[in-house]
């Protein structure tokens, strides 16, 4: 490498900018001095007042919805936007979330008013790091609310939609510039940052590649964010894969680094020795801006100055990344402000009406029926008296990704039930001393295990307030907290049962709560000094039944809160309800058993029950009450479908970190394990009819298969008396080749059909889709043989198939 100057700060300043109007990436970049440039390469660019450039900040979240601002429409989590299979209501809601980010940032003073904050909030930025393409290959991940689907193909559907509407139709100008997240293969939450997943050939090329590969290729995407784990033993943050896939795909992606992970090369990874190797090696790799240490810019600016003058890296190395992240910002319309379409959008349309309608629409669409034995609404025509009973029956939870909610409707609103029961006992904590007095009454939640907390979790909600017992940072414990939040989440304690009673400590901080001189509880010894009892002043079980028994329909609502036990840095351990909502799912059948179950969940649940009506939802914003009664009423007929198999057990599952979905039987496109409902499975109160299944096929003019086309036609009819909308499904399979997945999903699409119609439905499916990873001719490839194509409404309920060859 050679560079004219050991010192970027004594590089000549390039000329002013010979015009003030219309800009380019590559004009500015040209104009920048090198020290600029290197303090370029930070999240946080700083100003170039003498060329008019304004600071900038890499990254909004924005997953389903606005994050970390305040107050925004919040969408369904992204497992329940995958739910839906629509890819138009997906874009929809890109374009959504996409106005609300541009609201923040062009009308802020209006947007943060509304949310009572001061001053611009730090991450409004036009680069979104949305949406989450990692595979949901095990549901006992933390981050399966992240998710699309287990499918490669659908999660890269899904994203594209998604994308689009983020991105905008102007062919110019961005609306906002999409990044995916987590290049490559992070599945697991445990050790994330020092764990190495192992990833065969095969799975890498077939299963995990794609789901990046076909959004970055469909062009509405701005920028990758690599994982903080490591695959085949490489750091992705240093992996060759950036240049040799991600930017073979797109050579203008703009790289940016996941939080502190340049430093943990060094620090946690011990992949490098010095931070200066460490940084000069990402960018080589590919990374263009470095998300390390916050805001302070300091340490990167000065490991990328040394790693300069000792030839680690060029200018030109450097050019490069600032380069492209300057062309991610010229596509926002930012060195054109005249000529952006998307300049007049203003805080009307943070949490709008419009908005909101959307929000419900999503939230209905995601509500997937798992069982209804009945086979009308469980609660059409009802007008007698409804319990909802659970702890997240009268709660609307968000995740740590959500934006504030701007209202919610819990189930228990939204079907104006006549008693809502928690289901969890009131208890008082007293000291076992009795002099150390007595707290409370609060609702007690026991939320079970995690991998990262092998002993029980616990929540203690304030009967008067309702508020949460938390532990401040002057370790005073009081009902203080509108519900358990937070990176770290204050909120949950473990209960150690010794002789005469329990020692209460902290989760988040590890200190025992004690009495204080000035009768206040105070977590902060390091031994279990003092002793409490729980004195339970009512039996939650005893109360649901009761109530249920009285009711003449339930609806039991049970799931997870997604701050506890299953979400960014801690896995689930088991695919089992928490003991108590066990329990309690018992009690309240056996005392009706006119019972609903509903579940609101980040996650799939192994559950064994006879309840003839199941619905799942994930955590689906402001409208989920509202949804859950318009699909338990048949105010709205349900369509959505899972994006993943449900198990029947997590006996058998293989290692979180076995990425070999072929030789360990991983998703419905290998598994052989008994499941409770397949990948694409959801009921509908009307039935569709398949018929008519015909295949042709079109070939190029070349003698490859990979130029070829089939083409599916079929009727779907709606044969039952209510209107519906069906996800048409279409999967292959090969008939003769050898350790290939027992289907594969190559096409889908959503129909909306009134009764008695029929429709035409036309897939066109390249025969690329049938292709796999020749390892030894290190190219994809196609097996001469014999082929099925499978159409029905799931993976398992195939209503016609036909062969074919290749």
């Amino acid at each position: 490498m050679t560079q004219a100057s050991s010192d970027p700060g004594s590089r000549p300043l390039p000329g002013p900018l010979p015009r003030p109007g219309h800009r380019d990436a590559a004009d500015i970049l040209a104009r920048l001095t090198l020290a600029e440039k290197i303090a370029m390469l930070h999240q946080h660019q700083p100003a170039v007042p003498r060329l008019g450039l304004a600071a900038f900040t890499t990254g909004c979240e924005a997953l389903h919805g606005v994050g970390w601002i305040g107050r925004a429409t919040v969408f369904p989590q992204a497992v329940g936007l995958g739910a839906t299979w629509d890819r138009e209501l997906l874009r929809r809601v890109g374009q959504a979330v996409s106005s609300e980010v541009r609201a923040f940032r062009q009308d802020t003073a209006k947007a943060m008013a509304k949310n009572e904050v001061a001053e611009k909030f730090p991450m409004v930025s036009l680069n979104v790091w949305a949406p989450v393409v990692n595979l949901l290959r095990d549901p006992r991940w933390g981050r399966n609310e992240e998710g699309y689907s287990e499918d490669p193909y659908a999660t890269g559907e899904m994203a594209i939609a998604y994308c689009r509407g983020l991105r905008g139709d102007d062919p110019r100008v961005w609306r906002t510039a999409p990044l995916l997240k987590h290049f490559l293969a992070y599945n697991a939450e445990t050790d994330r940052d020092i764990a190495s997943a192992t990833v065969p050939e095969r799975v890498l090329h077939e299963y995990e590649l794609p789901a990046f590969r076909r959004p970055i290729e469909d062009g509405a995407v701005a920028g990758v964010m690599p994982g903080y784990n490591l695959v085949n033993g490489i750091p992705n943050h240093v992996h060759p894969l950036i240049g040799s896939a991600l930017r073979a795909w797109d050579a203008e992606l703009a790289v940016c680094s996941d939080a502190q992970a340049p430093s943990n090369l060094v620090e946690r990874e011990k992949y490098f020795d010095t931070h200066v190797e460490s940084h000069a090696a990402a960018l080589l790799a590919g990374i263009d801006s470095f998300t390390d240490n916050s805001q302070d810019s300091a340490p990167t600016i000065e490991r990328f100055t040394e790693a300069f003058t000792r030839g680690l890296v060029s200018e030109a190395d450097i050019d490069a990344a600032v380069g492209r992240v300057l062309l991610m910002r010229q596509r926002t319309g930012e060195f054109d402000p005249e000529g952006d379409p998307y300049a007049g959008i203003r805080a009307e349309v943070i949490a709008s009406a419009e908005h909101a309608a959307l929000a419900l629409e999503a939230a209905r669409a995601g509500v997937v029926l798992l069982r209804n034995e009945g086979g009308a609404p469980p609660l059409a025509e009802f007008s007698g008296a409804i319990a909802v009973v659970g702890h997240l029956g009268s709660r609307v939870l968000t995740d740590w990704y959500s934006g504030t909610l701007p209202y919610a409707v819990s189930i228990a609103e939204g079907l104006g039930a006549a008693a809502a029961v928690d289901g969890s006992d009131t208890v008082l904590l007293r000291s076992a001393g009795g002099e150390g007095g007595e707290f409370g009454p609060f609702k007690h939640v026991d939320w079970g295990t995690s991998v990262q907390c092998p002993q029980a979790v616990h929540t203690f909600q304030s009967v008067d307030s309702g508020l949460y017992l938390t532990v401040g940072d002057d370790s005073v414990v009081d009902a203080a907290a509108a519900t358990p939040d937070g990176w770290v989440v204050r909120e949950l304690f473990e209960l150690e049962h010794v002789a005469g009673g329990v020692a209460v400590r902290s989760n988040a901080t590890g200190r025992y709560v004690r009495v204080g001189a000035d009768g206040v509880l105070i977590a902060d010894s390091d031994t279990p000094e003092e002793i409490f009892t729980l004195q339970v002043l009512t039996s939650g079980l005893d109360e649901a039944a009761r109530a249920a028994a009285s009711a003449e329909r339930v609806v039991l609502v049970v799931g997870n809160d997604p701050h506890i036990n299953g979400r960014e840095t801690i896995d689930r351990d088991s695919l089992a309800l928490p003991p108590h909502q066990e329990a309690l799912l018992a009690a309240v059948h056996a005392a009706n058993p006119a019972t609903t179950l509903v579940i609101v969940s980040s996650y799939p649940y192994a559950i064994d029950t006879q309840i003839p009506t199941i619905l799942w939802t994930s955590h689906a914003g402001q409208e989920l009450g509202t949804a859950i009664a318009d699909i338990l009423t048949g105010a709205h007929n349900p369509s959505a479908r899972l994006p993943q198999t449900w198990y029947a057990s997590a006996d058998g599952l293989p290692d979180p970190y076995d990425y070999d979905i072929i030789g360990s039987e991983w998703t419905y496109q290998y598994s052989r394990r008994d499941h409770l409902w397949a990948f694409g499975h959801g009921l509908s109160y009307t039935d569709f009819e398949y018929s008519d299944l015909t295949l042709t096929r079109s070939d190029s003019d070349s003698d490859s298969d990979s130029d070829s086309t089939l083409t599916a036609t079929l009727e779907v009819t709606n044969t039952g008396t209510r209107d519906g909308a069906e996800i048409v499904q279409l999967y292959t399979r090969s008939l003769d080749g050898d350790r290939r997945p027992l289907r594969k999903l190559a096409a889908f699409t959503k129909l909306h059909l009134p009764a008695g119609e029929s429709q035409t439905v036309t897939f066109d499916v390249p025969l690329t889709e049938l292709a796999f990873w020749d390892e030894a001719a290190q190219h994809f490839a196609i097996d001469k043989g014999r082929y099925e194509v499978l159409v029905g409404a799931s993976s398992q309920d195939i209503r016609t198939r036909q062969e074919f060859s290749a």
